[in-house]
């Protein structure tokens, strides 16, 4: 993906991903790459160092999540979930109330 593509996904500002994006390049991260679809707009790829750190975050967040998730009885999670899908689909369709 290009920076603008991941700024899109995330709805955020182009120029807020390409300062964060420079900033993990500098840490050996990530890495750009030419893009046969835009000149300039290259892609940004996850390095061998990026992908060891991803997971060792991948790991930790599973944790935490787990964790988290053990608190709440199984009826108090399908309820979450079930409100977490309405809201979602609510933002999709712009059906919230007072907009």
């Amino acid at each position: 993906m290009s920076v603008a593509q991941i700024a899109r996904a995330l709805g955020l500002a182009r120029q807020g991903v390409q300062r964060i994006a420079d900033v993990l390049e500098g840490e050996g991260l990530i890495a750009y790459a030419d893009n046969p679809q835009h000149q300039r707009a290259k892609l940004v790829l996850l390095t061998e160092k990026g992908a060891a750190r991803l997971g060792t975050i991948e790991m930790a967040q599973a944790g935490w999540a787990n964790g988290l998730g053990a608190a709440f009885s199984s009826a108090e999670l399908d309820a979450a979930r079930t409100v977490m899908a309405r809201v979602m689909e609510m933002m999709e369709v712009d059906e919230i109330p007072g907009n």
